[in-house]
């Protein structure tokens, strides 16, 4: 995963409650073996009309082509587990999503793939999306290590409440597995000690091997 410690770029609205992992990644893009090429899927009934980008759609307007965060409404991410609307997110180049609320899966995914996942109060998420509404002021500046967003233009500030736990793998890049992998060495030794304090328990089940 790519380290987020700080993150400047352009916000784009997704005010609407509710949107499910089906909006943002259609079912037909569920079909190849691995996770490449889903960034063109994303917001894909949205963003495209008969395979030409819809001028409607906030993300192929201008100002908001290249936008890193996303401040979206109340519970986004619900539906299915789908873990391809996670990855073409993060494939389209959103770094973070703003929000009052997000479902827990999706969330469990967007921790797991270096997505940040940033909950404000209501009040603070409509000045948000006030101010992401016009281009001029749409900058935020994201700040992990103090746990704050600055909108560049205006200088409004808001601080958020994140675990230490998902803190340090946004920070270090490391998803679950890698993070446990740091402690090898120290799982390795203690596989070791307790394989000589208890013989048995490795005696009694038929065909168990000695680990490498």
């Amino acid at each position: 995963m790519e380290p987020f410690v700080r993150e400047t770029g352009a916000a784009a609205p997704l005010a609407m409650p509710n949107i499910d992992t089906d909006v943002i990644m259609p079912k037909t893009f569920l079909k190849g073996i691995d996770r490449h090429g889903l960034a063109v899927g994303v917001f894909h009934l949205l963003r495209f009309t008969d395979g030409q980008p819809n001028p409607a759609f906030i993300l192929n307007q201008p100002g908001y082509q290249r936008a890193r965060f996303l401040i979206v409404g109340p519970n986004f991410g619900c539906g299915s587990s789908r873990e391809h609307a996670v990855w073409g997110l993060v494939q389209l180049g959103i770094r973070a999503l703003i929000g009052t609320s997000f479902a827990g899966i999706f969330e469990d995914n967007c921790q797991n793939n270096g997505l940040a996942t940033l909950s404000l109060a209501p009040g603070e998420i409509a000045r948000l999306l006030d101010l992401a509404g016009d281009p001029p002021r749409n900058q935020l500046t994201i700040d992990l290590p103090s746990q704050s967003i600055a909108v560049d233009a205006t200088g409004d500030h808001f601080e958020f409440a994140i675990e230490p736990v998902r803190k340090e793998r946004l920070m270090t890049g490391l998803d679950a597995i890698a993070a446990t992998l740091r402690h090898a060495d120290e799982i390795r030794a203690f596989e070791d000690r307790h394989r000589v304090a208890h013989p048995w328990l490795r005696e009694s089940v038929p065909g168990a091997a000695e680990s490498p």
